[in-house]
C-alpha cells in the first residue's frame, strides 16, 4: 500500500483504488506531545486539498489538520475520539483520523514519498 506524506506532516496511505486513509505523522506527534483531544471531520464533507478538516490537541499545542488532497470523507476514528492519546501509541497505524475518497489522484501522486519526507522532516527539526 502505498503512503505519501505532506509538509503540514499528514500522511495518507492509499487503500484501494481511490480509497485512502489520513493521519499525522510521527514527527507532528513528537512535536505536539501528548494528544488530548481531536475534532474530526463530519462524514460526506468534501474538502479542496490544503482546507483544514479537523484539529489536534496537545498538553502542547493544538494544530490544524489539513487535507492533504481533495475528497470526501467517508470515514472517522471514532476509537480515536475516545481515546486520543492513539495519536501518540500509534501514529501511523491504529491512530489513523479520517478515510476519504480521493477526487483527483493527480494530487496525490506529486505528495512527497517516504525517502523524501524523511528528509523534508529532518530538514524541519534542524529550523
Amino acid at each position: 500500500m502505498t503512503v505519501k506524506y505532506t509538509e503540514e506532516h499528514e500522511w495518507i496511505q492509499l487503500e484501494d483504488h481511490e480509497a485512502a486513509v489520513v493521519g499525522i505523522t510521527l514527527h507532528a506527534q513528537d512535536a505536539l506531545g501528548d494528544v488530548v483531544f481531536v475534532d474530526l471531520p463530519e462524514v460526506g464533507r468534501s474538502f479542496a486539498k490544503g482546507e483544514v478538516a479537523g484539529v489536534v490537541e496537545s498538553v502542547k499545542a493544538a494544530a490544524d489538520i489539513y487535507m492533504p488532497v481533495a475528497g470526501e470523507v467517508t470515514e472517522v476514528n471514532e476509537e480515536l475520539r475516545a481515546d486520543p492519546a492513539l495519536a501518540n501509541r500509534d501514529p501511523m497505524g491504529n491512530g489513523w483520523f479520517f478515510k476519504i475518497l480521493i477526487k483527483d489522484m493527480a494530487e496525490f501522486d506529486v505528495l512527497m514519498d517516504e525517502p523524501a519526507y524523511a528528509r523534508f522532516s529532518k530538514d524541519a527539526k534542524k529550523a
